[in-house]
């Protein structure tokens, strides 16, 4: 077997999960060109939340972000995390709006695609997987790793099957709660493997439950290709484990090994550590081991939205109420798998359970639609009684959701109007209508990025222009560590001193 690739997640899920993805571009700059000489199989940067929160709190244009970052990021692929026909947001969107949104973001700078399903229905993964095909982009299929008397070995391999049949260029075993044993992760490697010797296999774990490391050794043992991991200054709790750590502990395994260097790495954690201070108060406060989610299985980022939602209402100390409903909520709904948007779906509907005291006798719209069948079909079909509580009368469809939604991108331009510049800034406002409008509004009347994000530029500008000097100058720099990467080091090196 071949080195274990490592992708670096730090600057998407590692904030995500530990600091409510409020890391802002110009924080990601200065490293950006150490990152790429460190030898990380790709590095996720986009997607997930990371859209929204540009939008929504930061003031930044999120492809203006992928941009920046694509431009520093000359030898590592570029990686994201895509909600299937959801996107980037929470809601299914029309076909049009699928194939555009891929194409832009292979054209500013996207190369593999994440691309998962919150119910593990294929049905919602046929036109993301054929947009980005045609955009040019990598498609990786995930498959949303939970626990259930439906979910097992043979279940996960099938869709692993219709992924690949489906045009998957790789797959990725998605474990978003850290529920992950590392007797499965052996057995559904090895699984997945055998049937797909040739198709590379990545592994995505959270460190919730103190699982991960354990599985990660056995999936690479197995066969895995690459694993997700996390810089140690944002990893471990609800991120990934540390990308060190597991360096260190592959190093034992002949073949192996990931050929990754823990000094340089070092250099990043060291740089990591002093941004995350800049975040304190957007800190979780999740840290450490929570073997509680083996039972409730509430992914880290959802937990943060609990116990704010409780925490309004001055019932945070519901919190393991709430837990314990969580799951009776997921059974009822046919054991989805909890990640975005379903974890929010069954987390919420979960919370005014316990604070109405009543089971579904206030149900969301979401909750709703997750019964009809407008997110998909769920692994098991849900009861009959609790159809009736949910839906009344109404009865649940049985096609591909999307099938219903028209053409949506026209309409969007007369709506945004001349606040959209571009196709991009139309596709914003597609996924997050408000917001968007209100960033394009501010932009529109003087916004542009921030001081922080202009320095952060610049320098980088400058040290790579010095960089380039001192390499014309003495080419013998170029050896100094033996592996080429010397300048750059040195030059992150002064980057982090002028900050």
């Amino acid at each position: 077997m071949a080195k274990v690739g490592i992708m670096e997640t730090a600057i998407r899920d590692g904030h995500q999960s530990l600091l409510a993805t409020r890391m802002r571009t110009e924080d990601m700059i200065p490293a950006l060109e150490a990152m790429d000489e460190v030898g990380y199989h790709s590095i996720e940067c986009w997607g997930g939340a990371t859209f929204d929160s540009c939008l929504r709190f930061l003031r930044e244009d999120p492809w203006e972000r992928l941009r920046e970052i694509k431009k520093r990021l000359k030898k590592t692929p570029t990686q994201m995390l895509l909600r299937g026909q959801n996107a980037v947001g929470y809601r299914h969107y029309a076909d049009d709006v699928i194939y555009e949104f891929a194409d832009r973001a292979v054209q500013n700078g996207m190369d593999i695609f994440r691309i998962f399903d919150a119910l593990n229905d294929v049905r919602n993964l046929e036109v993301p997987f054929k947009a980005v095909k045609k955009a040019g982009g990598h498609i990786q299929g995930a498959l949303c790793y939970t626990t259930s008397p439906v979910h097992t070995v043979d279940n996960f391999a099938q869709l692993a099957t219709e992924m690949v049949q489906m045009g998957a260029d790789s797959l990725c075993i998605k474990d978003m709660a850290g529920i992950l044993s590392p007797g499965m992760a052996h057995a559904l490697v090895s699984r997945i493997k055998q049937d797909h010797p040739d198709m590379l296999l990545q592994m995505h774990c959270h460190d919730t439950s103190g699982y991960s490391e354990m599985a990660y050794l056995e999936g690479a043992k197995a066969g895995a290709d690459v694993i997700d991991c996390a810089i140690s200054s944002l990893a471990g709790g609800t991120s990934q484990p540390a990308t060190e750590t597991l360096v260190a502990a592959l190093a034992g395994y002949p073949g192996r090994e990931t050929g990754l260097d823990l000094t340089q790495l070092g250099e990043l954690a060291s740089y990591f550590k002093d941004v995350r201070k800049k975040y304190w108060k957007f800190e979780s406060g999740l840290l450490g081991i929570d073997a509680g989610v083996l039972q409730h299985q509430v992914p880290g980022g959802m937990i943060s939205n609990l116990v704010g939602q409780l925490r309004e209402q001055g019932a945070e100390a519901k919190l393991t109420q709430v837990l314990e409903e969580n799951a009776q909520v997921r059974a009822d709904l046919g054991y989805p798998p909890l990640v975005t948007p379903s974890s929010q779906i069954v987390g919420t509907q979960a919370v005014l359970n316990v604070l109405t005291g009543k089971r579904y006798g206030s149900v969301t719209k979401e909750t709703r639609n997750l019964a009809k069948g407008m997110y998909g079909q769920t692994a098991q079909p849900i009861a009959e009684d609790i159809l009736q509580a949910i839906l009344g009368d109404e009865k649940p469809i049985e096609h591909r959701p999307a099938d219903e939604l028209a053409p949506e991108l026209e309409a969007a331009k007369a709506e945004v109007g001349d606040l959209a510049e571009n196709i991009d800034d139309v596709l914003s406002y597609v996924m997050f209508p408000q917001p968007a409008k209100e960033f394009l509004q501010w932009r529109r009347e003087g916004g542009g990025p921030e001081r922080e994000l202009v320095a952060a530029v610049v320098g980088a500008m400058v040290m790579s222009e010095k960089k380039q000097t001192a390499a014309a100058a003495q080419p013998a720099m170029a050896t100094e560590s033996g592996n080429g990467m010397g300048s750059a080091w040195r030059s992150f090196g002064r980057m982090r001193q002028m900050r």
